[in-house]
């Protein structure tokens, strides 16, 4: 029973439940940018670049037998470029999310600086002012 009570501390900790709420808030937003990217952006990229649909995009190393049953291998970069277009945008909203997050923060007011030590001189100094005003 002690390791469920410790495992209930361990996951209704603040940072715990802010993590999970985070991850998936991101998945939601994952998907929310890959179809940005596949639906909105990749379009009009592939009608500028003459109608190429980055998905189709592929180096095959083998072909397929369809009589034999045999798959192709191919490296499909095209759906590579695509990730990585994701990627950019996704760093970028997040970018951009985390910037307008920070200036909406409250700058925090700098704490007063503490008064330097004082040097050796002053030191003595003061000590040499002190034996005065003794004999005053």
């Amino acid at each position: 029973m002690a390791i469920i009570k410790e495992f209930k501390e361990f996951a209704m900790r603040g940072n715990v439940v802010d993590l999970a709420v985070g991850v998936i808030i991101g998945a939601a937003f994952g998907k929310i940018v890959t179809s940005l990217v596949n639906d909105v952006i990749m379009p009009p990229i592939g009608y500028l670049t003459g109608g190429i649909d980055f998905k189709n995009l592929k180096v095959i190393i083998k072909p397929a037998d369809p009589a034999n049953k045999v798959a192709e291998v191919a490296i499909t970069y095209g759906n590579f470029i695509n990730t990585v277009i994701e990627f950019l945008i996704i760093a970028f909203c997040i970018f951009m999310v985390v910037k307008a997050i920070n200036s909406l923060k409250k700058p925090e007011e700098a704490a007063p600086a503490a008064e330097p030590a004082p040097t050796k001189e002053e030191v003595l100094l003061t000590e040499i002012r002190d034996l005065l005003a003794k004999k005053a």
